[in-house]
């Protein structure tokens, strides 16, 4: 099955055996692909002397840390193929990561993450509320992780608006005036979990504003460090998040700026799945080995739909715990995990970008 038709299947109706099978292919064929057209990654593999036509097992492909992209700008097409470059948030002091994007890489992240939305909204656009200020995104040939989460959700909305100005403050007005026009539509809200719960969720909780979106879908991830700082856990974030909104549904989401398109979405039941465009495994901090089910491990990221650089298989620093594949009571396949945070001595840094208000 070429790569083009694994795109037409749905995400995750399909099978741990067919996925398998999809997931090897594509993988070898990708790292293949990256050892002969990247040089700084070809020699990465070569220092190690492996040997990529003796690789049987999806777990043993070669992975690279999350880290090593803020240190090389990693291409694996040629230069005047490119087209933008993707920029993930970073501490102070420190490098962002840099992604390199080809035309063909920058549209599959979108099908993808169509693809991957499309389960939850359908294929129809909605209103769209956007928890952030408009000047995010106004370099559109070198992107943030915040600007180019707000760009990929924006494909699913219409007659979109920004719910915060310059000044990160809350417009009330707009904001109401925009829930009672689509008051009889399914309203679509994204926002990164930070810039959500602080200034949008806090300010009306302190300033008891009423906004009733028992129509809303919310869509959050990122950030997650600052606000757990705050003693703010994701049920947390969404009990509230229902009770103040009046909300149905909130999904978070599990991604990555070097891994852009193939996010992991939070089912009904809580949990985190893959689907046909991405995996994980988890891994032991002492030896990189697998881990059990229900063990608590570092998380190995592989998104299938990057070609532009090599950025298919990542060893995060993130840790995380696999529950099962194919057995969520939710009702899709994949598996399903959950990510506990940071792992001790990591680098703080969240998709969320740094803000100082």
């Amino acid at each position: 099955m070429s790569y083009s038709e694994n795109l037409d299947l749905h995400p995750v109706d399909i099978n741990k055996i067919e996925k398998k099978k999809i997931l090897l292919k594509t993988l070898r064929d990708l790292t293949f692909h990256h050892h002969e057209n990247c040089m700084e990654y070809k020699k990465i593999l070569d220092s190690f002397s492996i040997d990529l036509s003796l690789i049987k097992n999806s777990s043993d492909y070669p992975f690279l840390p999350a880290r090593i992209f803020k240190e090389y700008s990693l291409s694996s097409v040629n230069k005047e193929d490119l087209i933008k470059t993707m920029m993930s948030s970073g501490t102070t002091g420190n490098n962002p990561s840099k992604i390199m994007l080809d035309k063909k890489t920058s549209a599959r992240q979108t099908k993808v993450l169509a693809k991957i939305i499309n389960q939850y909204i359908g294929s129809k656009r909605l209103p769209m509320i956007i928890i952030d200020n408009e000047s995010t995104i106004k370099n559109r040939n070198k992107f943030s992780a915040r600007s180019a989460g707000i760009f990929g959700f924006s494909m699913f909305g219409k007659d979109k608006l920004f719910a915060l100005d310059d000044q990160m403050n809350l417009r009330v007005d707009e904001v109401e005036k925009f829930i009672k026009k689509h008051k009889d539509s399914q309203i679509l809200i994204f926002g990164f979990t930070y810039i959500v719960w602080k200034y949008f969720l806090e300010y009306i909780f302190v300033n008891k504003i009423s906004f009733d979106l028992n129509n809303g879908i919310l869509f959050h991830g990122g950030g997650w460090k600052k606000i757990e700082s705050e003693k703010v856990s994701n049920q947390k974030f969404k009990s509230i998040a229902k009770t103040l909104l009046n909300l149905n549904q909130v999904h978070d989401y599990y991604g990555m700026v070097e891994q852009t398109g193939s996010i992991y979405v939070e089912c009904s039941e809580g949990f985190l799945h893959t689907n046909l465009y991405n995996d994980i495994f988890i891994r032991r901090p002492q030896d990189f080995s697998i881990c059990e089910i229900g063990e608590k491990g570092m998380i190995q990221s592989i998104s299938l739909i990057q070609e532009s650089y090599p950025g298919h298989s990542i060893l995060t620093e993130d840790e995380g715990i696999l529950y099962g594949e194919d057995d969520c009571k939710c009702g899709q396949n994949g598996k399903y995990f959950k990510v506990l945070g940071r792992i001790e001595q990591a680098e703080i840094r969240g998709c969320s970008d740094t803000f100082s208000a």
